[in-house]
């Protein structure tokens, strides 16, 4: 008897097509900043996490350089063999430095860096209690984990106590995005907080698109809330506002030193490139001393949403440089970005499953290596477009 193969790949496939949800891969063939170039042609790009312009800083690419002719490219082994070199050690003093903690840890990525803390803490007998928009690494880290699972809505502090009143749990862990990638808002600390210590948790922020951009010398959304010292799980990326690549996990020295202990994903991987810690440090520093970078960005944020206001879009409430304009359709969305595209303006239409069913965006990403008049351009590639647009 003939039965279907369980391995039969092409109807997903074509399913997904079908639904306008089908990812494909642009091809650049230029350094991240503020343009791109894609099969030849020239696009202004508005796609980037390189929030704060460092990704082709002259002096970030001069340390990578510098440190790759000292220690070569790969770094030989994971660190706890023999792979952590003294730039990996330097980048983690100073990214504790920057976040007020007392330690951080490198990790290769966010992703891994989510795995690796939630699964050293959290087991069978605990309970982790998740942001209904959190990032998909924080709930597959959660799942993962054994612990039981439980989401709240976003961000409701009062549907986050309802959770917790209910919980028996040996361990509790509040878990929430600093920033939310998608919707660009921020999570409520302080009131999360507030519930996580009337019920024993502890809270771990996952700020891998609000270090290097919020809070005094970029140190991220809990030093912008004024609530750092209340957060014991510290997570930021290095690819981000940094420009670089990897992520960290900051907090008290028995967070690091079990997770040095206990964290799969960080015992078990290659260290990165100890010419990638060196090109850290030296963006770290530009961060940190660079504070017009920051405010120049708000400054772009503040032009681009008085603009798309005042031509109908519908944006939603961030104050960050991730600016969805919320469409609806996902081929709407589609045919919008396709028709910026055509003006040579690139902007990602986001959809299902990234985010929730009806709500298929366009997610114009700013940087501070955009200019006024980047902006204003956008803005008029918006009013240019045929279709759907606002009425």
């Amino acid at each position: 008897m003939n039965q279907a193969c369980p391995f039969d790949l092409g109807a997903a496939l074509a399913e997904r097509q079908r639904q306008h949800r089908y990812r494909q891969r642009l091809n650049t063939a230029a350094p991240a900043g503020r343009e791109t170039v894609i099969d030849g042609r020239r696009y202004l790009n508005f796609c980037s996490n390189d929030y704060l312009g460092l990704a082709n800083h002259p002096e970030v690419i001069a340390a990578l350089q510098a440190a790759a002719a000292e220690l070569g490219v790969g770094s030989g082994a994971s660190h706890l063999v023999c792979g952590h070199s003294h730039y990996h050690h330097a980048l983690e003093e100073q990214l504790a430095k920057a976040t007020g903690q007392a330690r951080a840890l490198l990790f290769s990525t966010g992703f891994m860096a989510n795995l690796g803390a939630i699964g050293a803490l959290l087991g069978k007998g605990d309970a982790v209690f998740q942001d209904r928009l959190n990032h998909a690494s924080l709930i597959d880290a959660g799942l993962a984990s054994g612990a039981r699972f439980r989401r709240y809505l976003h961000n409701d502090a009062g549907s986050l106590e309802a959770q917790l009143a209910k919980a028996d749990a040996r361990r509790k862990l509040v878990v929430t995005d600093g920033v939310f990638s998608m919707d660009g808002d921020t999570a409520p600390l302080a009131a999360l907080c507030d519930v996580a210590e009337r019920h024993g948790a502890w809270v771990m922020v996952d700020d891998a698109h609000g270090f290097g951009v919020l809070g005094p010398q970029g140190a991220g959304t809990a030093a912008a809330q004024g609530v750092a010292g209340r957060v014991q799980v510290h997570m930021g990326t290095l690819g981000k506002g940094l420009g670089t690549f990897g992520a960290f996990i900051a907090g008290s020295e028995a967070l690091i030193e079990t997770l040095i202990q206990f964290a799969r994903p960080y015992i078990y991987t290659t260290a990165m490139p100890p010419a990638l810690a060196a090109a850290t440090l030296q963006s770290l520093a530009i961060m940190r001393a660079e504070s017009w970078r920051r405010d120049k960005l708000h400054q772009l944020i503040s032009q681009f949403r008085h603009g798309a206001q005042a031509q109908g879009f519908a944006l939603m409430d961030s104050a960050t440089p991730i600016q969805p304009l919320l469409i609806g359709d996902d081929a709407a969305a589609l045919r919008l970005s396709n028709a910026l595209k055509q003006q040579g303006v690139l902007v990602s239409a986001i959809r299902p499953p990234t985010v929730p069913e009806g709500t298929a965006r366009l997610r114009v990403t700013l940087s501070a290596a955009h200019q006024p008049e980047d902006v204003a351009r956008l803005l008029a590639a918006l009013g240019d477009a045929p279709g759907d647009t606002p009425d």
